[in-house]
C-alpha cells in the first residue's frame, strides 16, 4: 500500500512538472512575440524620427537663408 501511493505520488508530481513546464513555454513565447512586435515598431520609430529630424534641419537651413536675404547679408 505504502509503495503504491509513492509512485502515485510519483506521477501526480510529474504530471504537475509537466503542466507548469508547457504553461511556462507558453508565457515565454508570447513575450518573445511581443518583444519582436515592440522591435518593429521601435524600428519603424526609429525611421520616422529620422524622416523629421531631415526636414527639420531643412527648414532649419531654409530659414537662415531666408534671414540673411531679409536683413541683406
Amino acid at each position: 500500500m505504502i509503495i503504491a501511493s509513492t509512485y502515485s505520488d510519483w506521477y501526480i508530481g510529474m504530471a504537475l512538472a509537466f503542466f507548469v513546464i508547457v504553461v511556462v513555454v507558453i508565457i515565454v513565447a508570447i513575450i518573445l512575440t511581443m518583444a519582436a512586435r515592440i522591435a518593429d515598431q521601435a524600428s519603424a520609430a526609429a525611421s520616422g524620427v529620422d524622416t523629421v529630424n531631415d526636414s527639420a534641419v531643412r527648414i532649419l537651413h531654409m530659414a537662415r537663408t531666408l534671414r540673411k536675404v531679409a536683413v541683406g547679408k
